[in-house]
């Protein structure tokens, strides 16, 4: 499903974000990329939803060569992905219904049913009572849970999550850690970007490790 074929990406000549790094997650694999802040998590998340095209190297996402797509091509390929940033990038002056519907109105979905689809995600994540609110009347955790459904609505193939559970309290961390769960089951494919010692060692997960650009360890997967 992803796959990184010796991948270096350099935003300046003489820095690197990441070097030679080859990777493979299966169809329906749940993984955590870790490692210190500027080990270049983010990067490689980039990688994956096109953001950014490696410097060298391959990067191959269900099947289709990143590095060969045209500007036109990619957003074909981030309809299959669903991404969850660190900043959540909800829009403040629309509601919890609108902010979640832009996914599946890029997608050409009908007002009929973007609204029986949207409120049955949210009603999953108990917020079917925040439809009309804004995102800056919503917790932090509530927020998150918006960005997740965001995320999810379309049931995408890939699902990324870039220090998904960095501001939250346990309770929301569970939260939103059994929801990546959930999805899982579903079928779709998981990474979690987190420096959460905890939140890693509580879900038996495989472990990938960056460590100034390199991939410097892979567990087995644990169960």
């Amino acid at each position: 499903m992803i796959q990184l074929h010796n991948v270096s990406m350099s935003y300046q000549a003489e820095s690197a974000a990441l070097t030679d790094v080859t990777l493979k997650i299966p169809k329906g694999d749940f993984v955590f990329l870790t490692g210190q802040s500027g080990a270049g998590k983010s990067t490689l998340l980039k990688l994956i939803y096109a953001e950014l095209s490696p410097t060298r190297g391959q990067v191959i996402i269900d099947g289709a060569n990143v590095t060969r797509l045209s500007r036109k091509e990619i957003p074909y390929l981030r309809r299959s992905i669903g991404v969850v940033f660190q900043d959540y990038k909800l829009l403040p002056n629309r509601t919890v219904l609108e902010n979640v519907a832009i996914t599946l109105e890029v997608l050409g979905w009908g007002k009929r049913d973007i609204g029986k689809k949207v409120y049955h995600i949210l009603k999953s994540m108990g917020l079917e009572d925040k439809v009309n609110s804004t995102p800056l009347r919503l917790s932090g955790g509530e927020q998150q849970r918006v960005a997740l459904a965001r995320a999810l609505v379309n049931d995408p193939k890939i699902l990324i999550a870039d220090e998904p559970t960095g501001n939250l309290d346990d309770e929301n961390k569970e939260q939103i850690l059994s929801i990546f769960k959930e999805a899982n089951i579903r079928g779709t494919t998981v990474v979690v970007a987190t420096h959460d010692r905890r939140v890693i060692e509580n879900s038996h997960r495989r472990v990938i490790r960056l460590e100034k650009g390199r991939m410097v360890e892979v567990p087995d997967v644990q169960n």
